[in-house]
């Protein structure tokens, strides 16, 4: 008997169909899916998508509230710690100042320098865009639209208006949130059979928080994107779109590992028109920059070299409640954290190396969306930084390699909530805010899920019968199935060959829910 033609969640995964008491209960045994012209299962969850996008720019709205500066102008509303009580903080607004955009100077080649706090002129290191190529000029060209939108509707009086941060910010919004449409349509088109798992990246409470925290909607919607088309045979553009991905957000790169790795193990070849395309693609966004101007290029590297533990990191949760000083004790403002680079360092070579092992002794070649989401989850979890707009990067990957729903929406709750601590813990506890504590629980929190999360897809990898995709019958979705010979013609004779009963199928016989 074939599998079934789709995967009902109602009937399959008991938070679904205890939720579905609402509506009625699980879909009927004998009920008819398939047949609607219109609301088909990519419209409902892009319709969810939209809403849960719009329902987020909401979230964000009182850090776009104005008020009066006192000389006769507007100023954003940001006064006693608004942006933390309202949990509306967002990188993009800050942006727009902190990194000149609004004076119109070329990424990388503008610099500033922050004044002194004695109001002198001494020697201080220029500051310049800090961010990866794509994403630097991508914020540069947001600000354009911003400032000539802002030049139209002040000659025009039905176009609304507002402060150039909030400009700016909307319509970077709008880019971010198509951004996010394309990764829910992508996980869509990857599980044909399991067409609502997309609705997990659609309506994942982190999408909620987090798409408009920061920018890594572009690079999380290059990555997924160019999953689909490398399941699709189609290798050179993967390989654009990875690059592509890469100029914008670094952590795409360990995305080809696994690729490399699983493609040593199944001896194809569909990876190696993938990596080249991927290289020249990051040299065209990135030469110019590097030749010309190479201090600012520079800048990326340079802060994420110099920065130290961040509080979401699990090396300043174990320094907070031990009192450990550190890999490298306290340090002098300004210098490099070098020990606790050699540290992470080490340890994302001995995740790899451990992708290496499972890879080699796993009794089928795992799926490419399960070794994807280990890589990225262990630089998350090893990394000295991890802020909370990072966690979108697993949401997709997620998904794809272990589509439990329990299991994924606690972890994605829970880190989501992680954002109502941390904006209490920011605030200040001379500001009524919370000490680290709570923050930091919750951050331990989320890392345990995210650990056993990896540890369900590693068991899954070796053993594949409790793969939930395998269990369809499909042999991994995500790696492009190679091309098939062709067997030799039969030798013609007066007789006609006879028919080969192993060859003969018989008809697929359909499902209820088909």
């Amino acid at each position: 008997m074939s599998p079934p033609a789709r995967v009902i969640p109602t009937w399959t995964e008991p938070a679904v169909a205890a939720a579905s008491a609402v509506i009625g209960g699980p879909l009927g045994r004998h009920a008819v899916v398939g047949r609607s012209r219109f609301w088909t299962p990519l419209r409902v969850v892009l319709l969810g998508s939209i809403l849960v996008l719009a329902m987020g720019w909401l979230g964000k709205a009182p850090c776009l509230q104005q008020t009066p500066d006192g000389n006769g102008g507007l100023a954003l509303d940001w006064q006693n710690g608004r942006q933390y009580v309202a949990m509306c903080y967002t990188d993009i607004v800050t942006l727009y100042g902190d990194h000149r955009l609004a004076q119109g100077g070329l990424p990388y080649r503008e610099n500033w320098t922050d004044p002194q706090p004695d109001g002198g002129s001494a020697a201080v290191n220029p500051h310049y865009m800090d961010y990866p190529v794509f994403t630097g000029f991508f914020l540069w060209e947001m600000a354009r639209v911003a400032v000539r939108y802002e030049a139209v509707s002040a000659t025009s009086s039905w176009l609304p208006t507002g402060l150039p941060e909030v400009l700016f910010f909307d319509v970077t919004a709008v880019f971010l949130a198509i951004a996010w449409l394309c990764v829910v349509w992508a996980v869509r088109r990857l599980r044909p059979v399991r067409p609502w798992d997309a609705a997990l990246v659609a309506l994942s409470p982190l999408v909620l928080v987090h798409v408009f925290t920061g920018l890594d909607a572009l690079a999380v919607a290059a990555s997924t994107v160019a999953l689909y088309a490398f399941s699709r045979g189609r290798s050179t553009v993967a390989g654009i779109l990875l690059g592509l991905g890469v100029a914008a957000k670094l952590y795409v790169v360990v995305l080809l590992v696994p690729l490399i790795l699983l493609g040593l193990r199944r001896g194809g070849s569909p990876h190696r028109e993938l990596l080249p395309a991927a290289v020249l693609t990051w040299l065209i966004i990135n030469t110019p920059v590097i030749v010309f101007f190479t201090p600012g290029w520079q800048e990326f590297f340079r802060v994420g070299i110099g920065s130290g533990a961040e509080p979401d990191s699990l090396y300043y949760v174990v320094s907070y409640f031990t009192g450990w000083l550190g890999f490298d004790g306290t340090l002098a403002p300004g210098a490099v954290p070098w020990r606790l680079n050699l540290v992470v360092l080490g340890l994302l070579l001995a995740a790899a190396v451990g992708l290496f092992v499972l890879v080699r002794i796993a009794p089928q070649p795992p799926r490419l969306a399960s070794l994807c989401f280990l890589a990225v989850a262990a630089v998350l979890v090893v990394n000295k930084a991890w802020s909370p707009q990072f966690s979108l990067w697993l949401v997709p990957l997620a998904v794809l390699a272990l589509p439990r729903w329990r299991l994924l929406f606690a972890w994605m709750t829970a880190d989501a909530l992680v954002w109502v601590p941390r904006m209490f813990f920011y605030l200040g506890t001379d500001n009524k805010g919370l000490p680290a504590d709570y923050f930091l629980a919750f951050v331990l929190v989320r890392d345990a899920l995210i650990v056993l999360i990896m540890v369900e897809v590693v068991r899954s990898i070796l053993r594949p019968a409790d793969d939930p995709v395998r269990r369809l019958g499909a042999d991994d979705p995500e790696w492009p199935e190679e091309p098939a010979a062709e067997e030799p013609a039969p030798e013609k004779s007066g007789e006609a060959a006879p028919e080969d009963s192993s060859a003969r199928t018989e008809p697929a016989t359909k499902s209820p829910a088909e």
